[in-house]
């Protein structure tokens, strides 16, 4: 194999695993706008939450961070532990909202009956501080915990989310998610676990990431990568047929991959009622059809010689540049439904940035070749004259 074509294989192989290993990386990359720093994070498994926190055992204290992502300024956001029981009774809330003035009012509020509407009062133990602030559609609330005396690291915990009128703060979703969001947290070993009803929670979480690792890698890096193969490598004559072979097995590869992807999505949609994400949704069943007809377009494939080849290679092109632009868009779309972990879209961003910046060097590099080509096929064949000028000029001697 042609070193060209060896080296394009040793970079796709480095820019998969760079993708992948920062794809991996925890919630402790993400930077708070007060510099806070946490010893410990873990994304909570539902509602795009995640949960910082420093356990300080010489005074049984715990400074902590509680993000939720996907929210608007008209939502209300709360983070709970319930020291005696597992669900909303009895939880020692948390609870931020814009208020009527504009400004984020952050402060606590105890549960004592289903009734609630989240009124503001002490907890059964101290709260020294409390502040909130809302950024790109994230609601952080900030506090510090004194844990109740002689009482153990691990509780139960629960966070929710709803709407506000006015100063009035609406009862949350019953449906989906948001009977969900409860589990279990220690703080001293920084293990959290679904409760009751979570273990499908848990479940359902890491299905919604494979899906994410499944379909950027696929749709949004194999069917880029596996079109740069076929529009750059087969100028290099030394390349033939590899970078043919080379194109199929990255785009079959993509859409395998792919279709492990959507069905999924397709199982995440049918387990998550009343939550749904239309755009991103719909972009992907056009991708699935766009991708099945490229595959059968594969089958159809006449030789380049054939009468229709031309309109076989128009309509692989469209459709083929049509996937990689869908692709690109619902990669996003899915990292927006996945509001609390930004670091991954900065990641894909980075790689999406690379492959574009390896297509326009390739571009030009590609076109100096085709022209340096031509000018020496013009000399090779007009030895005496300067193409077509030097044929008359030629002529014009002649007579």
């Amino acid at each position: 194999m042609d070193n060209k074509v060896l080296t394009s294989l040793v970079f796709s192989s480095i820019l998969l695993t760079l993708f992948t290993s920062t794809y991996a990386q925890n919630c402790s990359s993400h930077r708070f706008s007060n510099n806070n720093i946490f010893a410990t994070c873990n994304p909570l498994p539902v509602l795009n939450s995640v949960l910082h926190w420093t356990y300080h055992s010489a005074n049984h204290t715990v400074d902590l961070a509680y993000r939720h992502g996907g929210v608007t300024d008209s939502d209300w956001v709360a983070w709970a532990l319930n020291i005696g029981g597992s669900n909303m009774l009895g939880a020692q809330c948390l609870v931020a909202f814009r208020n009527s003035s504009g400004q984020i009012h952050a402060y606590t509020s105890p549960i004592s009956s289903y009734q609630t509407q989240l009124r503001e009062g002490p907890l059964s133990f101290r709260v020294p501080r409390i502040a909130a602030e809302f950024i790109n559609n994230e609601m952080v609330i900030f506090a510090t915990l004194e844990l109740p005396s002689g009482s153990s690291t691990s509780f139960n915990q629960v966070w929710q989310n709803g709407a506000v009128s006015g100063q009035s703060l609406q009862i949350h979703s019953r449906i989906g998610d948001n009977v969900r969001s409860l589990g279990t947290i220690d703080f001293a070993s920084g293990q959290t676990s679904a409760a009751a009803g979570g273990d499908s929670a848990s479940s359902r979480q890491r299905r919604r990431n494979t899906h994410g690792v499944l379909n950027a890698i696929s749709w949004g890096v194999m069917m880029p990568m596996g079109a740069v193969f076929a529009r750059y490598l087969k100028v290099f004559k030394s390349a033939n047929p590899a970078w043919f072979y080379l194109h199929v097995a990255c785009q079959t590869s993509a859409y395998a991959v792919g279709v492990a992807g959507w069905g999924t999505g397709l199982k995440l949609g049918s387990d998550s009622v009343g939550i749904k994400f239309n755009t991103h949704r719909n972009i992907g069943i056009t991708l699935f059809c766009l991708g099945t007809l490229q595959v059968f377009a594969l089958l159809l494939r006449p030789k380049p010689d054939h009468k229709y080849r031309l309109y076989w290679n128009i309509y692989h092109h469209t459709i083929g540049y049509t996937v990689i632009i869908l692709s690109i868009i619902n990669v996003f779309e899915g990292f927006d439904a996945l509001n609390g972990q930004k670091y991954w879209k900065r990641a894909y961003i980075g790689v999406i940035i690379a492959l574009g910046a390896i297509a326009v060097l390739l571009e030009a590099f590609t076109w100096f070749i085709v022209i340096k080509r031509k000018k020496t096929s013009v000399s090779d064949k007009y030895p005496n004259g300067n193409g077509a000028n030097g044929v008359n000029a030629y002529a014009n001697r002649e007579v």
